[in-house]
């Protein structure tokens, strides 16, 4: 019987992708994914330390694994991802029963490192600097994804911003990009497998290739070259950063037909005093400005942001800033978050200038009063539209009707005839009802049958 292994993922898309990296390394050794913690032989954490309630999380979860550890000899718990870099053996130290701590460096040699533990016992394998591999692209293409028919591809690792809530840059290091050319080599061999939808992933996707040129960007040219890639019908991104959105990235999306109408640019403050604080690089005039811009090239677009409340130091006055910036820039939604200290970062050192928690819980329910209206009117703005929407599977809140995306990234619930119902599948539905979070459709015709090959799903939290 084959051995069996469970990863559970927090935290953003990097993380997902890199947990479908180490479940295609596992498979390759012959072993198969379950969700049954019970029957799993290895069980993977992939961690995320952007906020303290993530920490939280993770832990308690791996808490729950005690008892299951002291009865398995067999069980192998390895802890990996940002907290694992950012904390190595400290959690070996605090949990005892982690088996293998593995950071963001060495993601590509999990199964060797599964192997050692086997062979010798607990390990902390944490590298300061990313380990030679020069197998990215066959990571990336052994990956095990989570829908067959949609796929992350990264196109850096690293950040080199220095914004003063942010411990990525330590836990993922300086921005590397791949080669132009092993990227789309990626998007065309995930097309020929039936992948009709890629996301281009990076810290800050904007600066992909300057590592490479020494000069410029190439996102660009990168967002045209993936767009003409035969049999991808959708491309998408993220994140960009607001200081590095340029002109040709805006061409680039508006001339490009498979590039979706889709942008999420986070803003994070509408205080200038605050964002120079945060160390962002712009200001709420810069950022309103661009996204006009963007408006104002891309027929339909989408917009969605980031938005942090109670950075330390905020003021009331600057606090109404932001509301005053979230109405006019009428974003689709937000992402919005409550302001949480990561060891490591300038902000966590502001003590003096943290906020009452009332006072930031206060603050954080206006703001998402004031996004969610704009979320509302721009949902119901679309009654009576025409959309291609991209069937992800049945409905989780009603087996009735089956869920899907529109090019703008939009939620939609909708009813559908069998061949239309097919995860894969792209189907014409004319919306009928806006909700703040999604919409609901009613089907018209099949654009598109599913072109995927059947893959093994990855858990993810």
């Amino acid at each position: 019987m084959a051995r069996k292994f469970l990863i559970s993922t927090y935290g953003c898309q990097l993380n997902e992708h890199d947990s479908e990296r180490i479940a295609g390394q596992l498979v390759g050794e012959g072993m198969e994914a379950t969700t049954n913690v019970d029957e799993a032989n290895v069980i993977i954490f992939n961690t995320c330390t952007i906020r303290e309630n993530a920490d939280t999380k993770f832990y308690a979860h791996l808490g729950h694994l005690k008892t299951l550890r002291e009865t398995r000899d067999d069980l192998v718990i390895a802890v990996g991802g940002c907290m694992a870099q950012a904390q190595g053996g400290a959690i070996m130290d605090r949990v005892g029963h982690v088996d293998l701590v593995f950071g963001t460096h060495n993601v590509g040699e999990v199964s060797n490192l599964i192997k050692q533990v086997q062979r010798s016992g607990k390990l902390v394998a944490v590298p300061e600097e990313p380990a030679p591999s020069g197998g990215d692209l066959d990571q990336a293409l052994t990956a095990v994804r989570a829908l067959p028919f949609t796929a992350w591809v990264t196109l850096q690792t690293g950040c080199n911003n220095t914004c003063a809530y942010c411990i990525v840059p330590d836990v993922r290091g300086g921005e590397v990009s791949r080669p132009f050319a092993d990227v789309v080599m990626e998007v065309n061999e995930l097309a020929k497998r039936g992948v009709t939808e890629v996301t281009l992933l990076g810290q800050n996707v904007n600066s992909y290739g300057r590592d490479l040129t020494g000069r410029g960007p190439l996102f660009a040219e990168l967002l045209r070259a993936a767009g003409e890639v035969e049999g991808i019908r959708r491309v998408r991104y993220t994140s960009p950063h607001p200081k590095d959105l340029r002109p040709e990235v805006m061409a680039a999306m508006a001339e490009t037909d498979a590039v979706c109408e889709q942008l999420h640019l986070p803003l994070q403050s509408g205080s200038n005093r605050v964002l120079s604080a945060m160390r962002r690089g712009y200001t709420a005039e810069r950022y309103l400005e661009k996204l006009s811009a963007a408006r104002a090239l891309i027929a339909d677009l989408a917009v969605t942001t980031d938005l942090i409340v109670g950075f330390p130091g905020e003021t009331h006055e600057e606090f109404e800033e932001t509301l005053e910036v979230a109405a006019e820039a009428d974003w689709d939604s937000s992402f919005t978050f409550i302001f949480s200290p990561r060891e490591g970062t300038k902000a966590a050192a502001m003590v003096e200038d943290f906020i009452a928690e009332d006072v930031v819980a206060e603050r954080f329910a206006r703001l998402i009063g004031v996004v969610e209206r704009s979320a509302l009117r721009r949902h119901q703005e679309r009654v009576g539209r025409d959309e291609e929407v991209l069937v992800l599977g049945p409905s989780k809140t009603d087996p009735l009707l089956v869920s899907g995306r529109t090019r703008q990234g939009k939620l939609v619930h909708f009813a559908a005839p069998k061949e239309a119902a097919l995860a894969g599948a792209y189907a014409m539905v004319t919306i009928t009802y806006g909700a703040r979070h999604h919409l609901l459709g009613e089907y018209r015709e099949l654009i598109a049958a599913p072109r995927h090959r059947r893959s093994i799903p990855v858990a993810a939290r």
